[in-house]
């Protein structure tokens, strides 16, 4: 066996290729995944002992397919990152569904994937209203300091991303293909501009991913995994977009839906999620609403690049990407921080009194607010 090709940020490349799409029963078998190349198979299935004895018997090939994927990173040092699972910059919210990806190539900034996001979705053949509609709340969204996520996709897609930027906000587009491959390629410029305005673009595919139709509803669960809420704005019953906000429901996020007209085909998957239990939106405050009434964020950039509240002090921003949206105990703040106990209680109390995070059992959890 090739111990070192097996272990490392290399390991988990090497486990993304073998089962990405198994990684949860890799979970709950071993307590470090990785472990997996060194067992003897005798836990795993038929079909997992197959592709793992076929991976290490490979040698060269997947050593070169390996080093692809790192040259990659390498060719774009810049603005690209290799999230793996281990990683302390994985996001807290994708970590938390049934089986969120071993890895994930992040080109752009890779802190918005941490940052509170609303994912903006509907039909490839969308109305002219439903682009507006979907132009227009990402943009507003994207004034309250809230990242709007979508596939990339024509239609709905990509004028929720363009409407993020015109809302000077971040947008994350999120693909069913390589980070090496833009699809469609018309979408070249739309996903140069993401990057360029602070935002990203991330896959869980290895470079030289070509699309396939199977991808796209495995995209769709990062995309829902990723944010708080799926706004969905125009959908056939057909499409593929209930299927994301049917994920959303399994992952318990928010689902909103944009009503329409009773004629319109693509309102009609609309109106079935909200027959379903899908929130009615008509405005931005409604989404704000439901999800505890966000207040707006001016856009004030940190040193990375990534929008900071207004009044919120370097050091005080430190604490709370410290804290996940989720009750956080103290001792993982202080780890996290290398602070020592007394100033993160100081400035845990400043934040609270600021509004920024909320005592809850166990620990600290952050509002997604100003």
């Amino acid at each position: 066996m090739h111990e070192d090709l097996f272990s490392g940020l290399a390991g988990w490349l090497a486990l993304n290729r073998l089962c990405g799409s198994r990684f949860h029963r890799l979970r709950s078998i071993f307590n470090n995944p990785l472990d997996v190349f060194a067992s003897d198979g005798a836990m795993l299935s038929v079909a997992l002992r197959k592709r793992l004895h076929a991976m290490q018997a490979q040698g060269t090939p997947i050593r070169d397919a390996l080093q692809r994927d790192l040259e990659w990173v390498q060719a774009h040092a810049s603005n690209t990152r290799i999230v793996h699972w281990d990683s302390e910059d994985y996001p807290a919210l994708l970590r938390e569904i049934t089986d969120p990806p071993p890895v994930l190539f992040v080109q752009g900034d890779a802190h918005v994937l941490q940052h509170p996001q609303i994912a903006l979705v509907g039909s490839r053949q969308a109305t002219h209203a439903g682009l507006e509609d979907a132009f227009r709340f990402a943009r507003e969204l994207a004034e309250h300091g809230i990242c709007v996520s979508s596939g990339l996709a024509r239609g709905i897609d990509a004028a929720a991303h363009r409407g993020a930027l015109a809302g000077k906000g971040f947008t994350l587009g999120v693909m069913a293909t390589g980070p090496d491959t833009v699809y469609p390629s018309s979408h070249a410029e739309l996903a140069s501009a993401i990057c360029d305005q602070g935002g990203a673009l991330v896959t869980e595919f290895p470079p030289g991913t070509a699309p396939h139709a199977a991808y796209f509803p495995r995209r769709n669960r990062i995309i829902s995994g990723l944010s708080m809420g799926v706004l969905v704005v125009q959908a056939t019953l057909k499409s593929g977009t209930l299927i994301t906000a049917r994920l959303a429901m399994e992952q318990g996020r928010e689902v909103f839906a944009i009503p329409g007209s009773i004629h319109q085909p693509q309102s009609r998957g609309c109106h079935r999620l909200i027959r379903d239990g899908a929130a009615l939106v008509e405005t931005v405050d409604d989404i704000l609403a439901e999800l505890g009434g966000f207040q707006s964020l001016a856009v004030t950039q940190r040193p990375d690049g990534v929008a900071m509240p207004p009044g919120v002090t370097p050091e005080l921003q430190a604490i709370m990407e410290c804290i996940e949206f989720h009750p956080t105990p103290i001792d993982t703040i202080v780890a996290r921080s290398q602070l020592d106990s007394a100033q993160v209680l100081s400035r845990l109390t400043e934040l609270e009194i600021e509004g920024r995070i909320v005592s809850a059992a166990g620990g600290f959890a952050r509002l997604p607010r100003s």
